[in-house]
This record gives C-alpha cells, structure tokens and sequence, in this order.
C-alpha cells in the first residue's frame, strides 16, 4: 500500500514538529508553515512516501497539534 501525505497549510501553526520528525519528508516555507517535500511533491500529495520512511511519518502525524498532515492511501490530485 501507499502512503501520500500533504499538509492542510491553513491550519499549519508553524510549530515545526512535523520537520523535526521527518525532516526528509517535511520542511518549513519562508513563512514557517509546514509543506510535504519529499521526492519534490510541493505539498501537492501526489508522492508516494518510501516505505523506509513510514516510521518518521508516523511520528511526525502524531507530534502536529494540530492535526494538519493529511495521509491517504492514493494521490491527492
């Protein structure tokens, strides 16, 4: 199976958790506000994430406060 992920960028508080659990998966922008890099995605959620990195991803799922990291089995676009 897998994993997409992308960031609600609207509810993003720019806490940063997500890029120090992941931080080849996540970055922040010139604003602070997280945004999925990985494989060059630009936070379009059309990326499959590598199974090696799973285990951050879930990490960094669980430490955003807000809940903002959208995960889905296909591609968001």
């Amino acid at each position: 199976m897998n994993n997409f992920a992308s960031v609600s960028q609207e509810s993003c508080i720019a806490c940063g958790a997500c890029n120090s659990a992941a931080p080849e998966i996540f970055d922040l922008d010139d604003n602070g506000i997280a945004e999925v890099i990985y494989g060059g995605d630009s936070n379009r959620g059309i990326t499959a994430i590598a199974k090696e990195l799973l285990e951050e991803l879930q990490e960094a799922i669980e430490s955003c406060p807000t809940n903002c990291i959208q995960l889905s089995a296909v591609p968001f676009a």
